[in-house]
């Protein structure tokens, strides 16, 4: 309850940020979908307060989204507003329904090319039909037709709405480009709210004569009721169906996507899909616009700091206090300037990032494909293009077995990989067939999968072959497919190289070990090269433009510490520091190491990591050599020192189990004088106090592999599952524990 109240002094800041953005854009939505202004208001109201409240998102908000523009303006033609209300409804129930039955992830089968394809064929339909509003024409009934009336328009039309609706865009392009001034801090402010403030702001100052937004009462909106069709239930049900899939979709990805973007709880799917529901059931029923996830305010909301749901629930708020009290301020917003917001906002559809991360997977032509389906047959005809192209990709690349032959003398080696299936068989046996007769052959096969006809194709040939006189010996690196169709067994599982993990290697010791170090390493990089490298690549691809880590981690050197796997973290997460003992000595100390120092500095002032951990671990070397009071060097000895962890006084006796409590209580006490340390830094302490740095004291438990963190509220260390039973905190007793600096380890290092 108080880290809930806690939080709010970040929410608040970012509720006000998302609500100044949320409200031009839905009212632009709501003018490319042919819809009630006040639709757009009442769903970015509902969206961010009910699918905030139901959702298992902790920072995505929901709203209506253009995504949903086509569609919701094909409905509204087909079926007027009343009745597009209660699809949006049914779309809502379909929604709660699905989540309920706990298959959201199945919304996540279909591909990301499609989806960002879909979303990029809209904001080229939105951009072609805005454009003509922005001109000072009316949008025509098809982007083609819009694309070839576009010179037209151009050439004849030159207004004073033109003129507002291009400096819309032009500070929509500049804004994220100015420089960010520390006195000034202009950036800040939301492009959107600026643009559409200036074009006002020059139009009413210069008295031009340009349409202005009409904005009923919101008592007005919540009165359209949903009512039932007269008739074509089937074309009814395909709307609801569209609105559902479509909304459920984009939602989830944008939860997903915003994941990556903050440290906070991981997004419940099921949930979230109940929540939109909820939010769509809600909006249609009040005559509001479909809802869902929109990545827009949603990133805007993470960027302005935002933790929990309050901050989108609260932006809902704003929303609809403003349109009881202040809606007269909408009324003198040029509706050009709205179809110039709704022109950038179409182009900034068209991601070309995404274009780039799917050249990686070879998907681009389905991005393509599905972009220019949308555009020239329509949002459902286009995603069912794309689905199309998806499964026949899918199929194609079943027959992409790779087959490489090399000789040596006599001597062949083959290797196959891939899935053997039948449409694989004739790339197969035509480069098996290359080996001359009657020689020996290595035959590797590094399958996944292989079928009845690719198994029949490959004995067969091994069989011709072998009555020419020459030998095939076949090693099968994956499950022995091959194998287990002559001996009629199921496939045994080996190790497949897509899974390696190498912390569960078996174990070699002694001197086989140093004989087999370096071959241990070598076989390790090459694993990594052939199986893990080529599914990383997208996620390097994506960082290469430079690191945003959460989390600067201090950890000891130890090698059975590996802390990426520990924290459940992956590339870009974590900026790593490991020396002897997870040491970080104060800042005023003698001798001080500059690289620890400047590493810090770095993580904090450079990369502004939002949290430091320091994680020891149990049987430390370092914590024993500070209990003894001894270390094997002088160089050891002077490290240790830094630490400003005293030895216990007295020492531990010779009774082994004392000497085992001492010992592991000397490494949870090393922890948290190092987060006592810490606060030594100037920066560090400051950002601290300001809330902007958490100090977080973590212990790795060896024997049992658990991971325990320091509760500041408890006073003792707490292992990470929600389950799990409290650890005893080391206690500042009479002749235990002597440490250096003002700070004890009952203090509060999780900031």
């Amino acid at each position: 309850m108080l880290r809930g109240i806690g939080n709010l002094r970040h929410d608040v800041p970012a509720s006000l940020v998302v609500f100044l953005i949320a409200v031009p854009l839905s009212l632009g939505i709501a003018v490319a979908s042919g819809a009630p202004l006040v639709a757009g208001l009442i769903a970015a109201a509902i969206g961010g307060i009910v699918a905030s409240a139901f959702g298992g998102s902790m920072v995505q908000v929901s709203g209506p989204a253009a995504g949903l523009t086509i569609i919701v303006a094909e409905l509204i033609a087909a079926h007027g507003w009343a009745v597009t209300c209660l699809i949006t409804a049914l779309a809502g129930v379909v929604q709660i329904v699905l989540g309920s039955l706990r298959i959201a992830r199945a919304a996540l089968a279909v591909s990301p090319a499609i989806v960002h394809g879909m979303l990029a064929g809209v904001g080229v339909t939105i951009t072609l039909a805005q454009i003509h509003v922005v001109l000072g024409g009316a949008a025509e009934s098809s982007p083609l037709v819009n694309l070839r009336e576009l010179p037209g328009q151009i050439l004849t039309n030159h207004t004073e709405s033109v003129a507002v609706g291009v400096l819309t865009i032009l500070v929509l392009l500049v804004w994220s480009r100015l420089p960010e001034w520390r006195r000034f801090p202009v950036r800040r402010i939301p492009g959107p709210l600026m643009a559409i403030a200036l074009a006002t702001g020059v139009s009413i100052v210069m008295s031009m004569d340009v349409q202005r937004v009409s904005l009923p009462a919101l008592s007005e909106g919540l009165g359209i009721a949903p009512i039932l069709p007269q008739g074509d239930y089937a074309a009814i049900g395909v709307g609801v169906a569209t609105i559902a899939l479509v909304a459920s979709v984009e939602s989830l990805l944008c939860a997903v996507a915003v994941d990556r973007q903050h440290a906070g709880r991981r997004v419940r799917l099921d949930r979230e899909l109940i929540g939109q529901g909820a939010a769509n059931l809600a909006s249609g029923t009040l005559g509001g616009l479909p809802v869902a996830g929109v990545i827009v305010r949603s990133t805007a909301n993470v960027q302005a700091g935002g933790r929990t749901p309050m901050s989108a629930i609260l932006h809902g708020v704003w929303v609809v206090l403003f349109v009881a009290t202040l809606s007269s301020l909408i009324e003198y917003i040029p509706m050009a300037a709205l179809a110039g917001l709704l022109v950038f906002t179409g182009m900034k559809m068209v991601d070309l990032a995404h274009i780039r991360n799917l050249r990686a997977h070879r998907e681009r032509h389905v991005y393509l494909v599905t972009l220019l389906s949308v555009v020239l047959f329509g949002l459902v005809e286009g995603v069912v293009i794309g689905l199309a192209v998806t499964m026949i990709v899918a199929l194609k690349r079943l027959t992409r077995a790779t087959v490489i032959i090399t000789s040596a003398g006599d001597r062949h080696h083959a290797i196959i990989r891939g899935s053997l299936t039948f449409l694989a068989v004739p790339r197969v046996t035509s480069a098996l067939n290359t080996i001359p007769p009657g020689s020996d052959v290595d035959l590797d096969l590094s399958v996944d999968f292989m079928d009845n006809a690719a198994f029949d194709a490959i004995h067969s040939w091994r069989q011709s072959h072998e009555r020419t006189g020459g030998a095939v010996d076949i090693d099968e690196l994956h499950e022995d497919w091959y194998e287990s169709a002559v001996t009629g067994k199921p496939p045994r599982e080996k190790t497949p190289l897509l899974s390696v993990r190498p912390w569960l290697r078996p174990r070699v010791r002694g001197e086989e070990a140093h004989t087999l170090a370096s071959g241990l390493l070598i076989s390790g990089a090459r694993d990594y090269h052939d199986a893990v490298a080529p599914r990383l690549g997208t996620v390097m691809a994506e960082l290469s433009a430079g690191q945003k880590p959460h989390t600067l981690l201090i950890a000891c050197a130890d090698s059975r510490i590996v802390p990426n796997l520990i924290t459940g973290s992956g590339p870009g997460d974590l900026f790593t520091i490991r020396n002897v003992g997870n040491i970080v000595p104060a800042h005023d100390a003698p001798d001080v190491e500059a690289g620890m120092q400047a590493a810090i500095d770095y993580a904090v002032d450079v990369l502004g990591v939002r949290s430091i951990a320091v994680c020891g671990h149990s049987q430390c070397g370092a914590a024993a050599a500070m209990l003894d009071g001894e270390a094997p060097s002088s160089a050891l000895r002077s490290w240790f020192a830094l630490s400003g962890v005293g030895r216990p006084d007295p020492a531990p006796g010779p009774d082994a189990h004392g000497r085992a409590e001492a010992w592991h209580e000397m490494s949870r006490a090393n922890v948290l004088q190092q987060i006592a340390n810490l606060r030594t830094y100037p920066g560090v302490r400051d950002r601290v106090a300001a809330g902007e740095l958490e100090l977080i004291a973590l212990h790795y438990d060896i024997p049992t592999a658990r991971l325990h963190i320091f509760d500041e509220a408890a006073g003792e260390f707490r292992a990470a599952g929600a389950d799990e039973v409290p650890v005893p905190r080391p206690r500042s007793r009479p002749g235990r524990w002597s440490l250096r600096t003002g700070d004890t380890p009952s203090g509060t290092p999780s900031g």
